[in-house]
């Protein structure tokens, strides 16, 4: 059985649990990834499904966080859907960053994160949540195979 918190030798930080982050925008994915790992998660970043997909194969997390788009409509949803029917059920969860559409409906949209520090708390106690969940889920299941 895997214990989710563990001491990280190389930072000398105490690690709460393991998430896996795809987004394929690179200043959200920095701006999640360095708010989750100052919190004390060990964050493992992807910018692409196959990235996180290859990732979801080769260690375990405790929480998957895809975009919703991924790439394409649907790669987000398979991400999450691949990582639901792993043995070790990790939590899932979407997470979005503001899209605006240009002006006159031409030239280059722009994806924007707005990080504030009154929605921090609320963005790591959904994080938190979702982990706990997960456990209390692992729990039962282990109480009633035994």
């Amino acid at each position: 059985m895997q214990i989710s918190a563990g001491y990280n030798s190389k930072s000398g930080v105490l690690e709460l649990a393991r998430i896996l982050l795809m987004h394929g925008d690179l200043a959200p994915r920095l701006t999640i990834q360095t708010i989750l790992q100052a919190s004390g998660y060990a964050v493992d970043a992807a910018a692409t499904p196959a990235e996180a997909l290859a990732k979801l194969d080769e260690g375990e997390y405790d929480l998957v966080l895809s975009d919703g788009e991924g790439g394409s409509d649907a790669a987000g949803h398979n991400l999450l859907a691949y990582a639901r029917v792993k043995e070790y059920r990790p939590a899932t969860a979407f997470i979005t960053s503001g899209h605006t559409e240009p002006k006159g409906g031409y030239g280059p949209a722009n994806s924007e994160v707005s990080i504030y520090t009154e929605n921090l708390p609320a963005l790591l106690g959904d994080v938190a949540e979702l982990i706990g969940v997960r456990a209390s889920r692992r729990h039962r299941l282990l109480r009633m195979a035994v």
